[in-house]
């Protein structure tokens, strides 16, 4: 597969231990605007504790969908219900 994102697959990335080590799907997607971070989430509510770091590499290669977001633009964010569903992208409000 060809690496889509402009980012390095080692970038790290904000990600929760559900989706690491529970296997919950990434289900949002937030590429933020004020640094260019991305956020990948399970859409269940967040705590601190929850939060992780991973490389970007590592989640696109647990579920290459994700690289359909690689020209996500900062500032938006991508959503969808399930694994298999279409990503629908929003400006974050």
């Amino acid at each position: 597969m060809t690496w889509k994102f402009l980012q390095p697959r080692n970038l790290a990335v904000i990600t929760v231990d559900r989706v690491i080590a529970g296997g919950n799907p990434v289900l949002y997607v937030s590429h933020d605007e004020d640094d260019g971070g991305w956020q990948f989430l399970d859409g269940a509510a967040v705590a601190v504790a929850d939060a992780r770091i991973a490389a970007l590499g590592e989640l696109v290669d647990s579920d290459p969908t994700l690289a359909e977001l690689a020209d996500l633009p900062e500032g938006f964010v991508a959503s969808r219900i399930t694994k298999g569903d279409t990503w629908v992208r929003a400006r974050r409000s």
